[in-house]
């Protein structure tokens, strides 16, 4: 009982955090989100590195994602051109430039997981910038709060319905293998549920996109989310670990409370632009 006042305490925290962040301004955005990526790299470098031999350097790896986010918020907002995002490139070579001396036998292996950190947490999350910025009747790039904050109240929503579906009417297993406790019956309970609530986000916000687009929007974030889930939970088994770490009492790491957004984030800009 204890544990879950916990959970429930914190969990409402990170929610409040992320919402306020989001609709305090592109500013307050851009200053979490940037906390939250550098967080969830060292995260994820240190998990990786716990059970096994592998090495990292994280402070280097960690700000090469840090300034990715940064540079794509800054092109995307039309701060500074997008060839500033190139930089990225100075901080990858400088990694690989750097095994060549390390004498590590193992530094190619290295390599790979340290570029698949980028691939896996920095690129999403600089993805999910572009979903912050639309351009006016004049080409100027405006800060609109509404797919962002709608992104992340779905998949609230989503885990939401999920889990508490799952709870009561859980019997067959999404993929007991990889998360024993995740049920088909979770997983429809909770699509309907975000489903039903891209309807009031219409509702409410009927001139960004058309029903069926957010019904759309809903259910490529459920999806994708779903499978981001499931991506972390088997990175987690593979290096023998139960959480990505603890700075958020009850659920563990922020990558843990993270993991979801890592594949909708380019899933639902990829639909935004083609679609919407």
């Amino acid at each position: 009982m204890r544990n879950l006042a916990i959970r429930t305490v914190s969990g409402a925290i990170y929610v409040l955090l992320v919402s306020a962040s989001i609709l305090g301004g592109p500013y307050s955005f851009l200053s979490i989100f940037a906390l939250i990526t550098g967080l969830s790299l060292w995260e994820f470098y240190r998990m990786l590195e716990k059970n096994t031999d592998i090495r990292i350097d994280k402070m280097v790896a960690t700000m090469a994602g840090v300034w990715l986010f940064l540079s794509s918020f800054a092109g995307f907002s039309g701060i500074l051109p997008m060839r500033y995002m190139a930089l990225w490139f100075v901080f990858m070579l400088y990694l690989l430039i750097r095994e060549l001396f390390s004498g590590d036998s193992n530094a190619f292996r290295d390599l790979v997981y340290t570029f698949f950190g980028q691939l896996y947490i920095a690129l999403p999350l600089s993805f999910m910038t572009r979903m912050g910025f639309q351009s006016d009747t004049y080409g100027a790039n405006q800060y609109v709060f509404v797919y962002l904050m709608s992104f992340f109240a779905l998949l609230w929503v989503y885990d939401t319905g999920a889990y508490l579906v799952g709870s009561l009417l859980g019997k067959h297993k999404l993929m007991e293998r990889i998360s024993p406790k995740k049920s088909w019956e979770g997983f429809v309970g909770g699509l309907v549920l975000a489903l039903l609530s891209s309807v009031v986000i219409h509702y409410f916000f009927p001139t960004t996109m058309g029903l069926f687009q957010w019904l759309g929007f809903a259910l490529i974030i459920v999806v994708f989310g779903t499978w981001g889930d499931l991506v972390e939970s088997m990175m987690k088994r593979s290096v023998q670990v139960k959480d990505s770490g603890n700075l958020i009492p009850g659920h563990g790491g922020i990558l843990d409370r993270l993991d979801s957004c890592l594949l909708a984030a380019p899933a639902a800009v990829l639909y935004l632009l083609f679609f919407v």
